[in-house]
């Protein structure tokens, strides 16, 4: 079926069928209305039904009472979202099939936003989730409002802000066989009433892991991490607010801890390194918020600053993956964000409003890498600094003839500009620019049918910026990816019934997200980034949550996607390669999750069981083999948990996680990438966490 087939049937199927905005909402037994779901996805509070872009929205209680503790792991409840990871402090996250990277320097395509505020890398993915009221993902090009690396949509994640009300939470869990704890809470009290508030939460997590280091000992992907974070809230009068927030992550485990294995379905938990590999991240940052309405011309004006900062140590790791000592690597690497945003929310009349705003960030990177090769008792010390700068300004137009239809019309226009400089061996490499200028438009219709049911249209366009490779790549830069999204969708609430769906297609250009190994300068071989060419993708996405009775709740999300590379000859150009399938590298064609809860009331306490299917289709492993493709499996994970509620607000929980001990693999890279490296030739995996049984308590007040 071509995607205008595709397209034409399902435009009949949304019309003929009442879908639904869906949040992942409380279980059942307590109170939740769709209707009551507010979300900050065009950068205004409106409700689910009012916003005409395919968002899904998980609460905070709902991410505790699912034994979720970072956004990798919430992705299993939003379709469309696909997140792996392969060590503390990488993650590879794409919407819709495209946004992955696989290297950590490369711009990310799916944008990352803390209370509204960029984060620039995906290494938050992996941390925990501290203090939050709830993840909104949004698909689809965002770059109108949230400006570049978004052409795959958004995730923004919002935290719990202190008030009048002082309010403590609290939640510990434990875990086997890997010794997995999580203890974590927060206190939010006034200090004066009406006037100021302060939160702070803490957080404690750690686990061994699954795989074990045969060779030097002990395990490689165990973590552990430390949080803390506040937010001091003022509130003078005449609506104005003014929020600052820290945060400090502190976080040590392991990058990259591949087995070796003979194949795609030899789920190793061995691996076969020289040195433990342990690395070590810190994140800390600052940020603050001022609201404040200007009613003579019925503005509310926001204003956003932040610094965030990253900083990372690995000191020694094993750069061929095997018991031979042949390849040692270190070093150290910092990045730097500042981010600045002004924007002006303006009401003009009952049927015409304006959202404007202006934009700059830059960030700083630099990275010390050593390599030593000691089988040819050679050392290579690389120093790679970068520095980029983004000014943007942006405004959308809503217009609303009457209260049943809208059309909002938005253009964001973006300037980056971005140099690399870098020495190897101690001999300068020639300095490396980039430049760009991109527009980047949305237009979106959409109708109200009634108050719990709507539907729209919309078309966007996105792009991500270009980036540079290691100094002693042959391939010093590599430009931008763009895509142009069409997309339908509906969606309806009710008290006892929410639907939601969406098809999209989507066209991209220049796509960033394979990678190759290229001849080094002077010598040697380097990975290298580079555009790979055009890709399409099209699908449907489905959430829905029916409530059979006041007890008994069931939630479920599908995503059927095809994205595929549809001219690969920009990778065959830098290469001299082909690629032995258009597949994308780690993208299912196919998603779900299904989650169930039944609660069992004790006059004013509760038992609720829940249980839970995650799954997903087979997925291209990262390959250079340029004849036969190698996939991985398909995979189903089935959780569950019991927990026992009181009415004064505390909880008890028995829970398991990958109850039937399923085997998969979280990433995957087949051997021709070794063998063009000359190193020994085999595949390498790293195996998806197994079963976990154990206890939480938590409790609120």
């Amino acid at each position: 079926m071509n995607f205008k087939t595709l397209l034409v049937a399902s435009a009949a199927f949304v019309s003929a069928m009442p879908f639904a905005a869906v949040a992942q909402s409380a279980p059942a037994g307590e109170e939740a209305s769709a209707d009551e779901i507010v979300v900050t996805a065009r950068k205004r509070q409106e409700s689910l039904l009012d916003v005409p872009i395919a968002v899904s929205a998980v609460s905070g209680d709902t991410l505790a009472k699912r034994n979720i503790n970072s956004v990798r792991e919430a992705a299993v409840l939003t379709p469309g979202l696909n997140i792996s990871s392969d060590g503390a402090g990488r993650a590879f996250v794409s919407i819709r099939g495209v946004g992955v990277t696989l290297v950590q320097t490369v711009q990310p395509g799916v944008g990352l936003f803390i209370d509204g505020i960029y984060r620039p890398n995906t290494a938050y993915l992996n941390n925990p989730l501290l203090d939050v009221e709830r993840i909104e993902v949004l698909r689809g090009p965002q770059g109108t409002l949230y400006g570049k690396n978004t052409l795959g949509g958004a995730i923004n994640v919002i935290t719990r802000q202190p008030g009048n009300d002082f309010e403590a939470r609290g939640q510990a869990s434990y875990a086997g066989p890997d010794d997995s704890w999580l203890v974590s809470g927060s206190v939010s009290a006034p200090i004066v009433q009406d006037r100021l508030a302060i939160r702070i939460g803490a957080s404690h997590r750690q686990q061994q892991g699954f795989i074990n280091n045969i060779v030097a000992g002990g395990k490689s992907n165990s973590f552990n991490t430390d949080s803390v974070s506040g937010t001091l809230r003022f509130t003078p009068g005449n609506d104005v607010v003014v929020a600052v927030n820290g945060y400090y992550d502190w976080v040590k485990g392991h990058n990259t801890p591949y087995a070796r294995v003979t194949g795609p379905t030899d789920y190793q938990r061995t691996n076969q390194f020289n040195t433990t590999g342990t690395t070590t991240y810190k994140y800390r940052g600052v940020n603050g918020r001022i609201e404040a309405p200007i009613d003579a011309i019925n503005t509310k004006v926001t204003l956003l600053a932040a610094y965030d900062a990253r900083d990372t140590n690995s000191p020694n790791s094993d750069g061929d993956f095997g018991p031979l000592d042949a390849v040692r690597l270190s070093g150290t690497d910092r990045l730097r964000t500042k981010t600045v945003e002004l924007r002006f929310d303006t009401t003009l009349s009952d049927t015409l409003s304006t959202l404007f705003g202006l934009f700059y960030s830059r960030e700083t990177f630099d990275a010390n890498a050593l390599t030593n090769i000691l089988l040819l008792n050679r050392s290579v010390r690389q120093i790679d600094r970068r520095v980029g700068d983004t000014y943007a300004t942006f405004g959308t137009i809503f217009w609303k003839p009457n209260p049943d239809w809208e059309v909002a019309l938005g253009l964001r226009y973006d300037h980056e500009d971005r140099k690399a400089t870098g020495t190897v061996a101690g001999f300068a490499i020639p300095p490396a620019a980039i430049k760009s200028n991109e527009v980047e438009p949305r237009l979106s219709i959409t109708r109200h049918w009634n108050r719990e049911l709507m539907s729209y249209a919309s078309v966007a366009r996105g792009y991500r910026g270009g980036g540079f490779n290691a100094p002693n790549a042959p391939l010093r830069t590599y430009q931008g990816d763009s895509a142009w999204t069409y997309e339908i969708g509906t969606k309806y609430a009710s008290p006892t019934f929410n639907l939601s769906g969406d098809i999209f297609y989507s066209d991209y250009k220049h796509y960033i997200g394979l990678n190759s190994i290229a001849p080094a300068v002077p010598a040697g071989l380097v990975t290298v980034d580079l555009n790979a060419g055009s890709v399409e993708s099209y699908g449907a996405e489905l959430e829905a949550l029916v409530r059979p009775t006041s007890q008994w709740s069931v939630s479920a999300g599908l995503t059927y996607m095809h994205a595929r590379l549809t001219d690969s000859s920009e990778y065959t150009a830098v290469t001299g390669r082909t690629l032995s399938s258009d597949h994308l590298t780690f993208q299912p064609d196919w998603m779900y999750n299904v989650s169930t809860d039944y609660v069992v009331p004790l006059g004013d306490n509760k038992i609720t069981f829940n249980a839970s299917l995650n799954g997903k289709g087979k997925r291209l492993a990262a390959t250079l083999n340029q004849t036969t493709p190698t996939f991985l499996k398909g995979y189903t994970v089935v959780n569950g948990s019991i927990t026992f509620a009181t009415a004064g607000g505390m909880e008890f929980a028995v829970f398991g996680n990958n109850l039937f001990n399923k085997k998969y693999y979280e990433s995957y890279i087949e051997r021709t990438t070794l063998a063009l490296a000359g190193l020994p030739a085999s595949d390498l995996g790293i195996i998806g966490d197994l079963r976990r049984y154990g206890v939480r308590a938590s409790f609120r007040f």
